[in-house]
C-alpha cells in the first residue's frame, strides 16, 4: 500500500500574524498542496499559552479530520531547535522559554520539530523550490532582516546553538546604515529598512544639490522614503533610485562574495526584495562578486530569486514538519 498521501500541519508564528496550515504531499517529489491555512493576530499583551491554546482550536479541529503526521513550527529565533524551545524573539516579547514541540506532542500525540524561520524557508526553498536538486545552497531572506538558511552537503545546517547563517550580522564598512545594532552591516544596507536609509541618504544629497528625486521632493518627505517607493521610482528611470539599487547591489555583491568564498556553494537563492526588484541589483552585484570572490568558487555558483514567493513563509512551516 502506497504511504501517500500524507498530511501536515504547521504553525507559522511571527510577531504580527500567527498562522495555522495543512498541508498535503502526495509523493515522495511532490510539493505540498495546501488545504487550509488560517492567520491569527499576534497578541504579544498575553501570555504566548493563551496564544497557543488560540491557535490550538484552529490546530485541533483539522487532527480530527485528517491522519496527520507530523507538525512543523516556524519562528523567529533565538530558539533552541534540539529541545523545541523558543527562547525570546525580539519580535515576540514574553515568548521565554516556551517548550512548544513538548507541548504539541504531548497534546496531539505525533512528531514535532520547530526552526528559526529562515533555515524553515531555505529549507523549503531547497526541498520544493529555487534550490531543488543542490548539495549546497544558501537561501538568504532580503526583506526586514537579512540572514541565511544553509544547506550544506544536503542537509540542513543549523550550527552549534541555531544561529549559523546570521549573514546580516557581518560588517561591511565601519560607517553606513545601521542593522543589528551595528553600523556598515550586511542587514544595514540590504534589508528592506537599509534600502530606505541608502535612500535616505542619497535623496538628502540629491535635494541640497537643487535636484530633488521624483520619490522625495522635500526634506520633510525624507521618512516617507521605503524600498517600495524606491523600486517604484527606479522602474520609471528615477536616477537617485537607480544609483541607490546600485550602491545596494555592490554590497550585496560583497555579502554574496563572503558566503561564496566560506561556503562554496552551487546556488545562492535570495528571497523577498531581491525576487521582486533583483534587475535593478543584478549588474553591480555581478560587478562586485568578479572583483571580490575566489574565481573557480563563483564560476560555480550562480544566484537566483526564490520560487516559492508570497507561500514561502506556509511552505516553510509544513517543511520543519518533514525534517
Amino acid at each position: 500500500m502506497s504511504q501517500f498521501p500524507k498530511y501536515y500541519a504547521g504553525l507559522d508564528i511571527g510577531g504580527t500574524k500567527c498562522a495555522v496550515i495543512l498541508g498535503r504531499l502526495d509523493s515522495k517529489d511532490a510539493s505540498f498542496e495546501i488545504l487550509y491555512r488560517e492567520a491569527i493576530d499576534t497578541d504579544v499583551s498575553v501570555k504566548p499559552e493563551v496564544m497557543l491554546d488560540r491557535l490550538d482550536t484552529l490546530l485541533a479541529p483539522l487532527f480530527k479530520e485528517h491522519p496527520i503526521a507530523a507538525i512543523g513550527v516556524s519562528c523567529g529565533g533565538p530558539l533552541d531547535s534540539r529541545r523545541g524551545v523558543i527562547l525570546s524573539p525580539p519580535n515576540l516579547p514574553g515568548w521565554d522559554e516556551v517548550y512548544i514541540v513538548e507541548r504539541l506532542t504531548q497534546k496531539y500525540d505525533v512528531p514535532a520539530h520547530l526552526q528559526n524561520d529562515a533555515n524553515a524557508c531555505g529549507y523549503a526553498e531547497w526541498k520544493f523550490g529555487a534550490g531543488k536538486g543542490t548539495e549546497n545552497m544558501i537561501f538568504c531572506t532580503m526583506g526586514t532582516g537579512f540572514g541565511a538558511g544553509l544547506i550544506l552537503n544536503g542537509q540542513l545546517y543549523a550550527g552549534t546553538n541555531d544561529n549559523a547563517g546570521e549573514i546580516g550580522h557581518v560588517r561591511l564598512t565601519d560607517m553606513g546604515p545601521a542593522g543589528y545594532g551595528k553600523l556598515g552591516t550586511v542587514e544595514g544596507y540590504c534589508s528592506g529598512g537599509g534600502i530606505a536609509q541608502v535612500g535616505r541618504l542619497f535623496a538628502h544629497a540629491a535635494i541640497q544639490r537643487g535636484t530633488p528625486p521624483s520619490f522625495c521632493k522635500t526634506v520633510g518627505e525624507l521618512d516617507q522614503i521605503t524600498a517600495k517607493s524606491l523600486s517604484l521610482a527606479a522602474q520609471n528611470g528615477d536616477e537617485t533610485a537607480l544609483l541607490v539599487w546600485q550602491e545596494v547591489g555592490k554590497y550585496l555583491g560583497r555579502a554574496m562574495a563572503i558566503l561564496i568564498d566560506v561556503l562554496n556553494p552551487e546556488r545562492i537563492v535570495i528571497g523577498s526584495i531581491y525576487a521582486r526588484s533583483g534587475q535593478l541589483l543584478r549588474n553591480s552585484m555581478e560587478e562586485t562578486i568578479r572583483s571580490e570572490a575566489l574565481i573557480h568558487s563563483a564560476k560555480v555558483c550562480e544566484i537566483v530569486p526564490a520560487e516559492l514567493g508570497e507561500k514561502i513563509g506556509d511552505i516553510a512551516a509544513l517543511s520543519v514538519a518533514i525534517l
